[in-house]
C-alpha cells in the first residue's frame, strides 16, 4: 500500500504544474494534500475526482487559502471533516477517511512565521490537537496522519538549524510538542524508521526566498506519523524531487499488506 502526502500551495497552481499526470503514474493507493487554496467552486472535475480515484475534500472559508484533501483509489467507508473546533474547522485543516480498520488523516498544521498573533494560534491548535492524538492511538484502529506539520522536530530535520532556533517551525516549544508525540504519546514517523539519520536527502519543503531549492537549504515539516503497529510495516520511504509541482515535494510512504 503506497501513501502519498504534498502540500500544493494551491490545487490550480500545481495542476498546472503537472502534479495530475504524475499522480496518474504514482502508484498512490491514498494521497493527502493540503494548501488547496481552492473552494469547491474552483475545482474542476478532474481535480475533485481525478481518474481512478474518488475524492474528499474540506475547504476552508476564506477564499484562497488552506484546505485539505485526500484521493483513494477505493471509496471510504467514513467521512469526518474537521476536529471538532469551529476556530480550527474554518479554515480546513483535517480532513479523515476510514477503510476498513485503517484511518488515514491529511493534515496541515498552522504556521506561524507571518507573526505572533498566528504563532499563539499555532500552539492553541497543538494545544488542542494533542488530546486527538492520544485518542487515535488509543482507539485501536491503524492510522497514519499524513500532512504539512509545520515543525522540523530534530536538528537534522533542517539544513540552517543553527540560525532558526528562534524561528516558527524550530522553536523549542515546538520540537518539544513534537517530541512528545513521538514519544509519550507513541506515534511512530514512519521516514525516520528507515532513515533515521539521513539529512540532506529528508527536506520536503524549501523557501522560494534565495536559492533555497537550487542549494537544497530545506526543512523537513511534511511526516507521515502512524500508530505503531503499522508503522512496523513500512517497507520503503522516498521524497520525490524530479518535478516539481509546488514549494513542497511529495512524500512517498509504502506499506506492507
Amino acid at each position: 500500500m503506497r501513501i502519498i502526502t504534498l502540500n500544493l500551495n494551491g490545487i490550480r497552481s500545481a495542476c498546472n504544474k503537472g502534479f495530475l499526470p504524475w499522480l496518474a503514474n504514482s502508484g498512490g493507493e491514498i494521497v493527502c494534500l493540503q494548501e488547496l487554496k481552492a473552494q469547491a467552486g474552483d475545482m474542476q472535475p478532474d481535480m475533485l475526482q481525478p481518474p481512478g480515484y474518488h475524492g474528499y475534500f474540506h475547504y476552508a472559508e476564506k477564499k484562497g487559502y488552506s484546505g485539505v484533501g485526500i484521493y483513494s483509489k477505493q471509496p471510504a467507508d467514513k467521512v469526518i471533516i474537521g476536529l471538532g473546533h469551529a476556530e480550527i474547522d474554518a479554515e480546513g485543516r483535517y480532513l479523515e477517511c476510514q477503510y476498513g480498520n485503517l484511518s488515514v488523516v491529511s493534515l496541515y498544521l498552522p504556521s506561524g512565521s507571518s507573526g505572533e498573533e498566528r504563532q499563539q494560534f499555532k500552539f492553541a491548535v497543538m494545544a488542542k490537537f494533542l488530546p486527538h492524538l492520544e485518542q487515535l492511538i488509543a482507539g485501536g484502529r491503524d492510522v497514519v496522519i499524513c500532512g504539512d506539520w509545520n515543525i522540523a522536530h530534530q536538528e537534522i530535520d533542517l539544513k540552517n538549524w543553527k540560525g532558526n532556533k528562534k524561528n516558527s517551525g524550530f522553536l523549542p516549544e515546538e520540537r518539544a510538542w513534537m517530541g512528545d508525540v513521538l514519544q509519550r504519546v507513541g506515534w511512530v514517523d514512519t521516514y525516520r524508521t528507515l532513515y533515521p539519520d539521513t539529512t540532506d536527502a529528508c527536506y520536503t519543503w524549501w523557501s522560494n526566498r534565495g536559492q533555497a531549492w537550487a542549494k537544497n537549504v530545506g526543512w523537513r515539516i511534511d511526516y507521515q506519523l502512524a500508530t505503531p503497529a503499522l508503522g512496523a510495516k513500512v517497507t520503503a520511504a522516498s521524497v520525490y524531487k524530479a518535478e516539481r509541482f509546488s514549494d513542497h515535494a511529495p512524500l512517498i510512504v509504502d506499506y506492507a499488506d
